[in-house]
């Protein structure tokens, strides 16, 4: 029986993915096998040593300690593109809502209340203050073309703007799924430069944090607008307030409030609204149990990001052991797993090793029983984080 601890409350249809009879899901329990989690911050939990992975069900990792954990042999997934639609569609609506001042337009209409018949001409006569562009033949700058960034650009293109996308690690398949009339800019330069609306679609890291800035301000068109539904810490507040006073830009949306930007009304603050709507907290659930169970009961790794993707093409061998070891990328490890089982007269029915920066993760499937003195003698191998067995 697996354990599973839930963190935020998870959609029900994730959670029916989950088979009874093999698992056991509350949100307290003892000796946890696994975590799912949704937006609750991870960094401060004492995890058991029973914990073999966490779950994530959404993209974005900031409330996960996932290095710390990697050091523990504690795979960290999540759910990349599962929510892709959902921010999608909040992102044409940010983009939409920086041109049109609706929302400025909204609150002053709301302000005529009590004066009756006089409201129609009253609207009507102060219209001409809440006038906005079209999106129609202007340029969008897309950063990062991954999930989001690919239908954003696309959606873009359907509603007849130009869009130039910047993305150094664009994928095969993300490629593949851009529009054909999507330029791609090989520096974010020609992107800024080019641009009538930016929009970032890009994770937090020490190289992507602050990227919108004085000096990257400085280089955009004037009254570029700018779209923020992917983590605040990428946009410089000071910066950014000092660029909207100035009127350097016209206007930002963003999914990130705070003290200073609530304070300008050119800034319109949503909160957290990216991936909250029923579909994709379905989607996001489905998918992060599944990763779960494929991890548990196969050893198998899909949208780690910790570790590698790993897996093998074929089942335990029948009354065999599956050992799933988490372990430093350094030379020799393969030779001594090897040399292990050789000790132990037990043959190697199939095995797969892969690396991802300093980590490494091995899939070794056996003919017999592995444990006692040979499990222990793994567990000894200088630079093996964990070894877990699944027996057939």
């Amino acid at each position: 029986m697996y354990k599973i601890q839930t963190l935020n409350k998870i959609s029900a249809i994730g959670l029916e993915n989950f088979p009874r009879d093999d698992y056991e899901v509350a949100s307290e329990i003892n000796n946890a096998d696994a975590i799912l989690v949704r937006s609750a911050d991870m960094h401060s939990m004492e995890l058991p040593a029973s914990v073999k992975a966490v779950g994530r069900a959404g993209a974005g990792v900031n409330n996960i300690p996932c290095d710390e954990l990697a050091a523990k042999g504690i795979v960290v997934f999540n759910t990349p593109g599962a929510n892709a639609n959902a921010v999608k569609e909040l992102v044409i609506l940010g983009l939409l809502l920086s041109s049109r001042p609706a929302v400025a337009a909204n609150k002053w209409v709301a302000g005529l209340a009590g004066k009756g018949d006089e409201i129609p001409a009253l609207a009507e006569k102060g219209k001409s203050q809440f006038v906005g562009p079209e999106l129609k033949g202007k340029t969008l700058g897309v950063i990062g073309l991954g999930a989001i960034g690919a239908m954003v650009a696309n959606t873009a293109i359907a509603l007849g703007m130009n869009v130039i996308g910047y993305d150094p690690f664009l994928s095969v398949k993300a490629a593949l799924a851009l529009d054909r009339n999507v330029k791609i800019s090989d520096t974010l330069e020609g992107v800024y430069t080019k641009s009538d609306y930016i929009t970032v679609h890009v994770p937090q890291t020490n190289d992507t944090k602050g990227m919108i800035n004085a000096s990257s301000i400085k280089t955009m068109k004037d009254g570029v607008r700018i779209v923020n539904f992917a983590r605040g810490g990428l946009v410089n507040n000071a910066d950014i307030l000092a660029a909207l006073n100035s009127g350097k830009v016209a206007a930002l949306i963003t999914d990130f409030a705070d003290e200073e930007l609530l304070k300008c009304d050119k800034v319109i603050c949503l909160p957290h609204l990216g991936a909250s709507t029923p579909e994709a907290e379905d989607n996001c659930a489905v998918m992060a149990v599944k990763e779960l169970r494929d991890f548990l009961e196969f050893g198998e790794i899909r949208n780690s990001v910790n570790f590698p993707k790993t897996f093998l093409n074929s089942e335990i061998p029948a009354n065999g052991t599956r050992l799933c070891i988490a372990h430093k990328n350094v030379p020799n490890m393969i030779a001594q797993f090897t040399a292990v089982l050789g000790n132990a007269k037990l043959n190697i029915a199939g095995m797969v090793d892969q690396n991802k920066n300093d980590l490494a993760y091995a899939l070794i499937d056996v003919d017999g029983k592995v444990e006692g003195d040979t499990l222990n003698a793994f567990e000894a191998i200088d630079g093996v984080i964990k070894v877990r067995p699944i027996y057939a």
